[in-house]
């Protein structure tokens, strides 16, 4: 598992009541598509979920065909499952049994997608490789073990433009946004970043030249990134962990046809 934020630091004031009172759990279905919502329904479960969750951010609600018609409901950054009357609450993962899916993550990959001109790239580390006309970002703690897996992984990867947000994580690794601010302080960050992930060794500065440290932890905090290390694909979908090469690059191949799509439209 990648490693993750602390509860203090990823808690907003409805989730952890929710949590508390509902059972997580994880449920097997077969059929993904969504089926059209009711109006009528969709609002009166929003005002029952509203008066029984108070003070919650509940976004996009959606009547699905999964186990006789449960409703999907974007509950701060998490989706959960319900009736429509929200007697009950199914928190947790959502599988397709066929596909060997998981329809939750799926699913949120979609909403929470995030929009790439919107992110300040000046403030990454930027790597080419080969051409580059692909792309990705990563936000990583220099001290992640994760972060390390995805770097090896990563050096199979050709023609890919990479845009490293810093993102320490101070619970986790105390030390890791100073060596963030030695790295980016160096004569060309990138080489010391990669230097870094190879031998453990930081440049020889004082990390104390202005540098996007406090900023990219903010971005990636406003973003909800809530694990290292974690992507956003050329999509906009994020994807966390490290995952071996044949899945990223299987992933990122999905991304792009998504784009196009997207851009289409």
């Amino acid at each position: 598992m990648p490693s993750t934020l602390s509860l203090a630091r990823l808690a907003r004031p409805s989730l952890p009541l929710l949590l508390a009172a509902l059972t997580a759990g994880t449920a097997l279905a077969q059929s993904p598509a969504p089926a059209a919502a009711a109006s009528p329904d969709v609002a009166a479960l929003r005002k029952v979920l509203s008066e029984r969750f108070p003070g919650a951010e509940i976004g996009a609600i959606t009547r699905t065909n999964y186990l006789g018609g449960l409703y999907e409901v974007q509950f701060d950054d998490r989706l959960v499952y319900t009736d429509a009357k929200a007697n009950h609450v199914l928190v947790g993962a959502l599988w397709d049994s066929v596909a060997k899916t998981n329809l939750t993550e799926d699913r949120l990959r979609k909403l929470n997608r995030v929009a790439w001109d919107s992110l300040p790239l000046e403030l990454a580390i930027k790597k080419v490789k080969g051409k580059g006309e692909r792309k990705l970002v990563v936000f990583s703690d220099a001290d992640c073990p994760f972060c390390h897996k995805l770097e090896e992984e990563m050096k199979g990867l050709d023609n890919v433009t990479v845009y490293t947000f810093l993102f320490p994580i101070d619970q986790l690794h105390p030390q890791a946004a100073q060596k963030s601010r030695q790295i980016w302080c160096s004569e060309n960050p990138a080489k010391a970043w990669d230097a870094f992930f190879a031998t453990g060794k930081v440049p020889d500065n004082k990390g104390d030249c202005a540098n996007p440290v406090a900023a990219t932890q903010a971005l990636g905090q406003k973003l909800r990134i809530q694990a290292t290390p974690t992507m956003i694909l050329a999509d906009g979908s994020v994807l966390p962990g490290a995952l071996p090469l044949a899945r990223l690059e299987a992933e990122m191949k999905n991304a792009e046809a998504e784009a196009k799509k997207l851009a289409k439209k």
